[in-house]
């Protein structure tokens, strides 16, 4: 089945869920990827650690430089970017390398996506269950960055169908797009339960995760997501980027001198996170 990926959303990525346009190769995209390098937005990263970090456990809880350099918008765009780029033939979009029903080969343009959503319009006019429908309609809303009407149209899917891993991962997507962490969490939570073999979606709920400053619990996301792909370059990236926001340099070094290796865009998070 061809999946979609809300990380087109939010960067380059390429993964099975190409939704909004290729979420991390990846959010992620995370955002996250779900490619999702993360950028620094001072002002803003500093904003959000003074009302998060409160919530955060003590072993979870940020480096000051590192949780600075984390830009959540660049995050989150690169995560869905990542998570979401389809590797086979879909249109959604999660991160570098996050979903959207879109062909891989070729790129769609506004007027595309536009008249695909005439076209379901009409399909659903005279047959309002048609679940195709919908998921076509809402990938294209989501790659017109109308995320809103788009989780809408999943919604709707998603009664019509409650176990379709596609349509989790791409509300999911969309959810990380809207800075709704905590139920982008759940969707790709149950795009996993649905499809266990989906590193998409491991790296999108870790891309959620890290978006909340939950980098403990993002790692072992990130570590499921590098056990289905040993190469994907944005996994190493974004979990040494969490080792790093929990004081294991180490790990941090290790994880994101693979991380350049495989996609020398890294080496912007290794000479950040890691001093190299």
């Amino acid at each position: 089945m061809a999946y979609c990926s809300a990380f087109a959303l939010l960067c380059a990525y390429k993964g099975p869920y190409a939704e909004e346009n290729q979420f991390p190769q990846r959010l992620l995209t995370l955002p996250l990827p779900m490619k999702l390098p993360i950028l620094p937005l001072l002002s803003l990263a500093t904003l959000l650690l003074t009302t998060e970090c409160a919530r955060t456990t003590e072993a979870e809880r940020p480096t000051t430089s590192a949780a600075r350099n984390i830009n959540r918008e660049t995050a989150i765009a690169r995560a869905a970017d990542t998570a979401g780029t389809a590797s086979t033939i879909v249109a959604a979009s999660v991160a570098p390398a996050t979903p959207t029903a879109v062909e891989a080969a070729a790129r769609k343009t506004t007027t595309d996506y536009k008249a695909e959503i005439r076209s379901a319009d009409a399909i659903l006019k005279s047959t309002p269950r048609n679940f195709d429908a919908l998921l076509t309609r809402a990938k294209a809303k989501s790659h017109l960055k109308d995320y809103a009407d788009a989780i809408t149209d999943y919604n709707a899917a998603l009664r019509l169908k409650p176990t379709n891993a596609e349509a989790y991962y791409n509300r999911g997507l969309n959810r990380l797009k809207l800075k709704q962490y905590a139920p982008s969490v759940s969707d790709f939570t149950k795009a996993i339960k649905y499809n266990p073999e989906d590193k998409e979606a491991y790296f999108g709920r870790g891309a959620a995760k890290m978006q909340m400053f939950n980098f403990k619990s993002a790692i072992p996301d990130f570590t499921k997501a590098l056990a289905l792909d040993s190469n994907y370059a944005d996994a190493y990236e974004y979990r040494g980027i969490s080792y790093s926001s929990i004081n294991k340099p180490n790990e941090a070094r290790a994880d994101l001198e693979k991380a350049a290796q495989l996609n020398p865009d890294a080496a912007k998070s290794l000479r950040r996170y890691a001093g190299k």
